[in-house]
């Protein structure tokens, strides 16, 4: 699916400055954003469908928990703010919802994959953002991500700013300006925090590093065990 823009749209867009949106904002479009390539069969989104793929525990930073409670009021803050459209479909039984981050920021599917992948995943590298684009738009190479990066980033306001390098790192990282001004002695967490919102900390990021640290060392070993197990098998 996707939106037509119109000259009266265009007019929207230019006539308003950029709505700044909390975490639970960000969370709800980002996540009808994903579903909509991902899943295009179930989108538009019902409010449980919708609920579930906030607080999904994969592919998500920070991980959250929003009632479907928290996420009406959202959706009803969105609509006033016309980023959310309410769909009435025949027969259905429920609502459904659909974003309108195309029309609202002018975005073609490339630009909006970059944008969805920061929003859901937090501050990540270009490669990172290719890596885990998936199905939301095939991106042939880094530089195509980079050329999306920098369209979001020359948009007035910016929707994606760069951040300065810190020591030891030999790539950028980017993060989305959606909620305001980013600091990146705090970009390892949450920036801003919604209702329900799990707000991870700089320790607990490093805390789930070493356990992911700690698990692959296992399965290392245990791909060496069976190496060795097979081997004798020549010997």
């Amino acid at each position: 699916m996707s939106d037509e823009i119109s000259n009266s749209q265009v007019t929207e867009q230019s006539g308003n400055e950029q709505s700044l949106l909390d975490a639970g904002e960000i969370r709800v479009l980002a996540v009808l954003a994903e579903k909509e390539a991902l899943t295009p069969d179930s989108y538009p989104m019902s409010l449980n469908a919708l609920t579930n793929g906030c607080n999904q525990l994969t592919s998500r930073d920070p991980v959250m928990s929003l009632t479907e409670d928290d996420v009406k009021a959202i959706l009803q803050r969105l609509m006033e703010e016309k980023f959310v459209t309410e769909v009435h479909q025949a027969g259905a039984r429920v609502s459904k919802y659909q974003h309108r981050l195309r029309v609202k920021w002018s975005l073609e599917q490339d630009k909006l994959a970059v944008l969805t992948i920061l929003m859901l995943r937090g501050v990540q590298t270009a490669g990172e953002i290719r890596t885990r684009s998936g199905r939301l738009h095939d991106f042939s190479a880094i530089a195509d991500v980079e050329t999306g990066l920098q369209f979001l980033m020359d948009k007035y306001p910016p929707l994606v700013v760069r951040l300065p390098r810190t020591p030891g790192t030999k790539e950028a990282r980017y993060a989305a300006l959606l909620s305001g001004e980013v600091f990146p002695e705090s970009s390892e967490a949450a920036l801003s925090s919604g209702s329900g919102a799990a707000h991870v900390s700089r320790q607990d990021r490093i805390t789930q590093l070493e356990e992911e640290v700690s698990s692959l060392k296992q399965e290392v070993a245990g791909l060496t065990e069976q190496f060795q197990q097979f081997k004798k098998q020549f010997e």
